[in-house]
This record gives structure tokens, C-alpha cells and sequence, in this order.
């Protein structure tokens, strides 16, 4: 039989410039000729099995993802680019964006970037138009959105994982000799004697609408009293963070290259939180408890004391090498499906711009408190996940300011799913019959949904005043 070979040239090349290397030391390091490694990062020669097997050895890649994953998602990327309005008569083909991803992926993201920075100025526009009549400025509101989507680009194409920020997290628990069945006491402890930082839970009609606020000249952290006692946990594991590693997540906002203002702080404070959940779930302690409990969410809330979103935003960066977890996505959404954290590390694609598929089950969510909703679900490119997902609430403010409700769903490759014990019980024939849902309802090519919202982007709407169908839309 042929030896197999892939042609993943600019991945090679990308993952060698991460790590610093020139093109000699790296063909050194896999055992050919430099001559050849430029062949190979130009796309000219494939990459034998043989010298995968090698680079997974001496990198500590994830073969699979290595391989594939890149193509996969740029693809995706691209179809999103162009299946805008502004190309509909471009004549672009589903193969034509496939060769541009297999081509080169980092064209591939410059090209999504320049589509993105096209339709920011466009909401942007909007924005203003909509906002002059009411505010005096009326671009706040759209820069911090796009603040945000930046950080989360950021963290999405680090795979959520900072090994700084675990090392951080874990000198921490040596430095503050850290109680695991006292935790919420040993921080406490730890701000008095390491800052002389008192902490103090107050009122609800004292803090109102504040949760958690840091009195610099008081010397105090004062939290409010509708906080759960993870919560509050999480804030003085979070506020530590900020004062012990500040020069650490300074170091690190400034080597992101992000511009902005809200950028960078939104960054700190996305880092910071990040040390949070490595405090309260330590790397290693975690993950091991996450093997024997088989991703059971509740459960390792309950060990490490910990709320049920935590634990999902956990899960996803369990991505040491040498020691990972299941490669996990996850979202949240509210009830109008407006979508605030989204986060791929198995190839699952979310759309940049709009909410989710319909036909998913995520949304159904919202009318069962408390239950757990697990089902598999199958993309446009047959790519097959198994998604876990609950409604979770956040503090409310009593009986004039009720909690915000979320859902929160988490999922992974079907090929996963055998790990998680919300898969027991299901049978291959369950993934073979997966739901067919798509990214969103502008991207989606199911012709026959009849739960779409919008009409395809891709499509030409056919009008017809005598036929009505169970399907909104009908397309040539």
C-alpha cells in the first residue's frame, strides 16, 4: 500500500516560527535536509506519515488537529466571507474556497480579518445611524463589542490554554499554602497577610448593583451578599490574581500586539479570571478528577467547589501537553440567542456574525431548568459532535432584578463522546442519525429547514404567491 501524504506546508512553517526555530535547526532537529523542510513549508513536497509521527514526537502536536483542523476551520471561515451579499456575484464555488484553505490557511485568516474589519465599519455605521438621536456617544457601545471579540480571538487561537498563568495559579497554592477543603478562608487569609486587604460581605442595599469591588485606599474587597459561595470564592482567587501577578498580565497584554484601550483591559481581565478557575481546579488535580468522573459536570462542581459554568470554561483549557483533556467547544447564549462566549477547539464552527442553528437543542434548553440536554448533532460537512448543555443563572438583584439566564453547552468530536458519561447508554446508531443542523441560517445550505429565519446567503429567493409550504423560504 502508498504511504499516505498530506500537503500542510504552512502549517509546518507557522508552527516552526512559533517556537523560534530557523529552517536548518528544525530539519536538523527531524533528521532531513534543510533544502527539503523548504520544499515541504512552500507546499511543494507533502508530508509523509512517517514525518508527521516524527513532528508529533519532537513538538508535542496533536496529530489529528495538526493535520486537519486548520483547513477545516479557515474553510468554514471562508464560506462565512463568502457568502456575504457583497460577493454574490463572484462565482465562487464551495471547491474554490476548499483549494483557497488548503492553499494556505494563514491567506485564508487574512482574508476572513480584512472580511471582519469590512463589517465592523459597516455595524459601526449602523450603530451610529441608529445611535445619534440617542446618546451623545453613540460609538461606546460598538467599540466594546468589538473589544471583546478581539480578546476572544486572542484566547481562541491560544486553544484557551497559558501555561504562565498555570504556573501562576500553582505557586499560589504554594506561596498561601492554600487549604483545598478551606479555600474561600485561605484567600481571605492570604489577602490580610500578604496586602493587608480585609474582606467583607455586604447587603444587597448597600452594594445594589455591584458584586464585587476593590477599595484600593480602604484596603478591601468588598462582595455582595447575593454572591454563592463559589462566587465569592472565585472573586478573591480573581482579585489575588490582579494584585500578586499584575506584572505577570501586564507582561502578557503586552505581548498580545492587541490595540485599544478596552482591549488590553479586557484582556487583564480575561487573564485574570483565567487564574481564577486555575486556583479554585488545579491543572492537575482537576483533570485527574475529571478522567475518573468522566466529565460529570455537577459532580466536579461539587469536588472542587465550583459553579457549573466554571467548570465548562475549565474543561475546554485542560490543554497541557503531554497531559489533555477531550478537545472541547463551548458557548453561551442568552434567551433572544444572542450569543457572548463562543470557544472551538475540535474544529466545531461557530459564525462570527449571528446566533445559532434553530434546529439545535441548546435552545430547548431554556424550557427545562435543571436538566441536562445531550444529543449528536451532524455540521453541513458531516462532521459529527456530541453536545451537553443546561440552563445556568447568574446572581439577580431580588424580586425587581431577576437572574440572567444562560445557556451554557459544551461538546466534542463523536469520536470523544464515549468519555463523557452523558454518552452512556447512546449507541453508534445515535451519532449515525445525528440532528443536521448548520452554522446559522445565512450560511446554511439544508434547502428542506423549515425553522429557518433567514434565507441562505448563497441562494436566489424564489417568490411564489400561490404556494405555501411548511418551509418559509423557497430558492432556485
Amino acid at each position: 500500500m502508498a504511504e499516505r501524504k498530506v500537503m500542510v506546508g504552512p502549517r509546518v512553517r507557522r508552527m516552526r516560527l512559533e517556537r523560534g526555530l530557523t529552517q536548518k535547526q528544525m530539519a536538523e532537529e527531524l533528521g532531513i535536509s534543510t533544502s527539503y523542510l523548504n520544499l515541504i513549508e512552500r507546499n511543494q513536497r507533502p508530508v509523509t506519515v512517517q514525518l508527521l509521527l516524527k513532528l508529533g514526537q519532537s513538538y508535542d502536536i496533536d496529530l489529528q488537529r495538526f493535520a486537519v483542523d486548520d483547513e477545516a476551520r479557515v474553510a468554514a471561515l471562508l464560506k462565512e466571507v463568502f457568502g456575504d451579499p457583497l460577493f454574490a456575484r463572484s462565482g465562487v464555488t464551495h471547491q474554490d474556497i476548499q483549494d483557497m484553505a488548503a492553499a494556505s490557511p494563514v491567506g485564508g485568516e487574512a482574508v476572513f480579518a480584512l472580511f471582519r474589519s469590512y463589517r465592523e465599519l459597516v455595524d459601526n455605521a449602523l450603530n451610529l445611524a441608529e445611535g445619534l438621536s440617542d446618546t451623545d456617544k453613540p460609538g461606546e457601545v460598538a467599540s466594546l463589542r468589538l473589544a471583546s471579540e478581539e480578546v476572544q480571538d486572542f484566547i481562541q487561537a491560544r486553544g484557551n490554554y497559558f501555561p504562565d498563568l498555570e504556573d501562576a495559579a500553582e505557586q499560589l497554592w504554594r506561596d498561601a499554602k492554600l487549604d483545598k477543603e478551606a479555600l474561600y478562608e485561605s484567600l481571605r487569609a492570604h489577602l490580610m497577610a500578604a496586602h493587608s486587604i480585609k474582606v467583607r460581605v455586604l447587603p444587597f442595599d448597600v452594594m445594589e448593583d455591584t458584586l464585587r469591588r476593590y477599595d484600593r485606599h480602604g484596603r478591601r474587597v468588598m462582595l455582595s451578599e447575593i454572591l454563592s459561595p463559589e462566587a465569592r470564592t472565585y472573586q478573591l482567587a480573581y482579585q489575588i490574581a490582579l494584585l500578586d501577578r499584575s506584572e505577570l498580565l501586564n507582561e502578557m497584554v503586552d505581548s498580545a500586539g492587541l490595540d485599544g484601550a478596552e482591549t488590553r483591559r479586557l484582556l487583564r481581565i480575561g487573564l485574570a479570571n483565567y487564574v481564577a478557575g486555575a486556583v479554585m481546579m488545579p491543572y492537575g488535580r482537576f483533570h485527574e478528577a475529571v478522567k475518573a468522573l468522566r466529565y460529570d459536570i455537577d459532580l466536579l462542581a461539587q469536588r472542587f467547589g465550583a459553579g457549573y459554568e466554571q467548570v465548562c470554561n475549565r474543561l475546554t483549557s485542560l490543554q497541557r501537553p503531554g497531559d489533555k483533556g477531550v478537545p472541547l467547544f463551548l458557548v453561551r447564549m442568552d434567551c433572544a440567542g444572542n450569543v457572548s462566549r463562543r470557544l472551538s477547539a475540535n474544529g466545531f464552527h461557530f459564525a462570527r456574525f449571528g446566533g445559532l442553528c434553530p434546529r439545535w437543542g441548546v435552545h430547548r434548553a431554556f424550557r427545562t431548568p435543571g436538566e441536562t440536554r445531550t444529543e449528536f448533532v451532524q455540521m453541513p460537512d458531516g462532521a459529527t459532535f456530541f453536545s451537553v448543555a443546561r440552563l445556568v443563572a447568574r446572581p439577580g438583584g431580588g424580586h425587581r432584578v431577576p437572574a440572567q439566564q444562560f445557556v451554557v453547552a459544551i461538546g466534542c468530536e463523536a469520536s470523544h463522546a464515549g468519555q463523557m458519561i452523558y454518552a452512556d447508554g447512546k449507541l453508534p446508531a445515535d451519532a449515525e442519525q445525528a440532528l443536521k443542523i448548520g452554522v446559522n441560517c445565512r450560511l446554511c445550505d439544508r434547502l428542506e429547514c423549515n425553522r429557518r429565519a433567514y434565507p441562505p446567503l448563497n441562494r436566489r429567493l424564489v417568490i411564489d404567491e400561490n404556494h405555501l409550504g411548511l418551509a418559509p423560504y423557497f430558492f432556485t
